[in-house]
């Protein structure tokens, strides 16, 4: 994920009415999509509130602003569409609560040797996936984790190589 360019944030910024997020919306994107991701207030509970009615609260905040925008989201993914040439997905935070809605799921072909096979089979037949397909995301997901330091590094790097491909000789 790549974040946004400040022209592509103030097209969110201008399009976006300004009671929905407390501040300017996250906007990073892909080759397939746009993700939009807002900050909600959080709920006022006091300060004696435990964390568990505090998850609750941010929980349903969180569903309430998807149901009540639903109309103008849409309206507004289509716009985004049509100017940027990927779908537009949505996600909201409140409090420690982060959730994402509406982004796409895309298949990724890859070839796979017995040794990898196995690997995904393992998965699968440990029920920690439900298929080949489940098992490889899985695994996807895991090294992001685990190698968030290492993965932003390599970003870092390739925004460095672009820079000093813009800079060559034109062919």
């Amino acid at each position: 994920m790549q974040a946004a360019s400040a022209t592509t944030v103030g097209w969110f910024a201008g399009r976006l009415p300004d009671d929905w997020f407390t501040g300017t919306p996250e906007i990073t994107y892909d080759r397939d999509e746009v993700l939009a991701v807002g900050n909600l207030p959080e709920p006022d509970l006091g300060s004696d509130a435990d964390a568990a009615t505090r998850a609750a609260a941010a929980q349903s905040r969180i569903e309430a602003f998807r149901e009540e925008t639903r109309a103008q989201r849409m309206a507004i993914a289509d716009a985004a569409e049509a100017k940027f040439g990927r779908k537009l997905a949505w996600g909201v935070e409140c409090g420690d609560e982060r959730v994402i809605f509406t982004n796409l799921s895309v298949p990724v072909m890859t070839r796979l040797r017995m040794q990898e096979r196995t690997v995904l089979d393992t998965l699968v037949d440990a029920s920690v996936a439900r298929s080949r397909s489940d098992a490889l995301a899985w695994c996807v997901r895991l090294v992001g984790q685990h190698q968030d330091e290492w993965i932003a590094k390599l970003r870092e790097a390739l925004v460095e190589v672009s820079k000093v491909r813009a800079e060559g000789p034109d062919n």
